[in-house]
């Protein structure tokens, strides 16, 4: 049986965008236990995004909702860290800061391309 019958889903935009979901909240979570959970701030972003992950995935009207107000803090939370990580230690000083900076762009811009998918597609939501 395919994924697209088990799943219910109508629309593979809408599955890329839950997956999207899915690996921000997993890695927000790592964030967060690999913190000592002195980031705080990291909890609820993870379990809001996996929340509108569910919510997108299930076709609810909330998660639209969910995934415009996620959107904010996503936004903000990803540029202001490549803005203080690249004034702090300059854009590319190793291999490995500079693909931290790139996958930060990548989720800046993935973030932005979700919400939009998300508002494109809203009427489709129940």
């Amino acid at each position: 049986m395919p994924l697209k019958s088990k799943l219910k889903i109508e629309k593979p935009g809408v599955l890329a965008v839950s997956i999207f979901y899915v690996v921000v909240g997993g890695a927000e979570a790592l964030i967060l236990a690999f913190s000592n959970f002195t980031l705080v701030h990291v909890g609820p972003l993870a379990v809001l995004s996996l929340l509108t992950a569910y919510g997108l995935i299930r076709m609810k009207k909330w998660s639209v909702l969910l995934a415009v107000i996620l959107f904010f803090p996503a936004i903000t939370f990803g540029a202001t860290n490549l803005y203080a990580s690249v004034i702090w230690r300059t854009f590319y000083p190793s291999l490995e800061i500079l693909l931290f900076h790139l996958a930060l762009i990548v989720y800046l811009i993935l973030a932005f391309i979700t919400v939009i998918y998300v508002m494109a597609v809203r009427k489709n939501f129940e």
